[in-house]
């Protein structure tokens, strides 16, 4: 890929992108004092003293265009971000993006502690270029998305974080930036709030402008993204339509769990989970679930099946003690009629 310069609002090109940190410290002992002395001496560097956050990135995302960002933790999502956002420069290559960029990388990324919601808004509004009067025009917007009409008045460090990143949120996604980046902080608000951004983001699409969501909630970039980059490693694993991307990293995901029960001997679990007649599952009607558990070696286990709307609040679970045989053990027909009351799990056989 050759080194492309934006030319539209919104465009942007990345190219031999390189990034480095120092390495975590271990404890020295005299050998390698001695030699980091002899090092710095004849001014050569060790390169175990570094680690790449990124290597040799090459993207080009267009005007208009709505890419998730997605891989596991120290992949360097964030890393890229914050070089697009400025915040970091590349150790190597080149980022070139073309027109105003509004960012949520940080609960508190673009907000100053000691001033107000109020002042928050027009400073940031005013380092994107925008006039006063059109900061002002958006302000009511800004306030009533961020639910903070009490307490717009108030300084930021008296704000908790949830209110923090609402405000933050709210003014990158108001005041008309040509890209948004948006990175996983979004999981600090409730489910409701996170709604409302999706929905906010798919507005500001079909406004033009240029979207790059981190998230490790897959549904959340599936639902918003055409397009996915799957970062492995601080390498570019793929970069495909969302659905083939997500499919390559679900596929790299489950290739590793399976790794994982072979050497430490867990159990694999995949569900189906179907309504009526082999429909999707509807409220207050029947529901069919079935399990198939995979075992390296025969073993009794506890199984645990539940709905949730989150972590901590299940609307219903059920336990049941099972023998497992070595390979795949199907278990099936667990039964409700509404999302309170469950039948008891069955037994299984294979």
């Amino acid at each position: 890929m050759t080194s492309v310069t934006p030319n539209r609002p919104g465009a942007i090109a990345v190219d031999q992108l390189w990034k480095r940190f120092h390495a975590d410290r271990s404890r020295p002992v005299l050998r390698d004092e001695l030699t980091r002395l002899s090092d710095r001496l004849h001014r050569r560097q060790d390169p175990r003293r570094w680690r790449w956050a990124l290597r040799d990135v090459r993207l080009e995302i267009e005007p208009g265009e709505a890419v998730g960002l997605f891989g596991a933790n120290g992949s360097g999502k964030s890393t890229l971000l914050k070089i697009l956002t400025r915040v970091m420069y590349p150790t190597a290559g080149s980022v070139q993006i073309h027109g105003r960029v509004g960012a949520l990388i940080e609960v508190k990324a673009g907000v100053h502690p000691d001033l107000t919601g109020r002042e928050n808004i027009y400073l940031y509004g005013s380092i994107l270029g925008l006039r006063r009067a059109e900061i002002a025009r958006r302000f009511d917007a800004i306030v009533d998305f961020a639910d903070l009409s009490d307490a717009v008045e108030r300084q930021l460090k008296f704000y908790s974080s949830g209110m923090a990143m609402r405000l933050g949120f709210a003014v990158a996604a108001f005041l008309q930036p040509d890209v948004l980046l948006v990175d996983e902080v979004l999981a600090v608000g409730d489910a409701t709030f996170q709604q409302r951004c999706l929905d906010r983001m798919r507005a500001v699409l079909n406004e033009g402008t240029t979207l790059v969501f981190v998230s490790h909630d897959l549904a959340s970039v599936e639902s918003i993204s055409k397009r996915g980059i799957w970062l492995r490693n601080g390498e570019v694993a793929a970069d495909a339509p969302i659905k083939e991307s997500l499919g390559a990293y679900r596929r790299h995901i489950e290739s590793s769990a399976e790794e994982d029960l072979s050497e430490q001997g867990l159990v694999g679990i995949s569900a189906t989970v179907v309504g009526p007649d082999g429909e999707a599952p509807h409220t207050r009607k029947s529901l069919q679930i079935t399990l198939r558990l995979t075992s390296v070696h025969e073993q009794r286990v506890m199984a645990y099946v539940g709905v949730s709307q989150g972590a901590a609040a299940p609307v219903f679970s059920l336990s049941k003690e099972l023998v497992l045989d070595a390979g795949v053990t199907p278990i099936t027909a667990l039964s409700m009629r509404s999302p309170c009351r469950a039948d008891s799990m069955p037994s299984g056989s294979p």
